[in-house]
């Protein structure tokens, strides 16, 4: 089965979304870091949150 997820950038704010669930529907954020919050539901991760989105480097 092909998963689904929703990406979506806000520029101003630089601000990446991922939601790996519509309607992400969370109970739960645990920051990853200083810039990334993991949002969960109950123990599945629906969605992350980049801040400073543009200042990140790809690996």
């Amino acid at each position: 089965m092909l998963a689904k997820h929703w990406i979506d950038y806000d520029e101003e704010a630089d601000v990446l979304y991922m939601s790996f669930r519509k309607p992400q529907r969370a109970n739960n954020t645990i920051e990853f870091n200083e810039d990334v919050l993991l949002r969960k539901d109950d123990n599945e991760i629906v969605g992350i949150t980049i801040m400073n989105a543009s200042t990140r480097k790809a690996p």
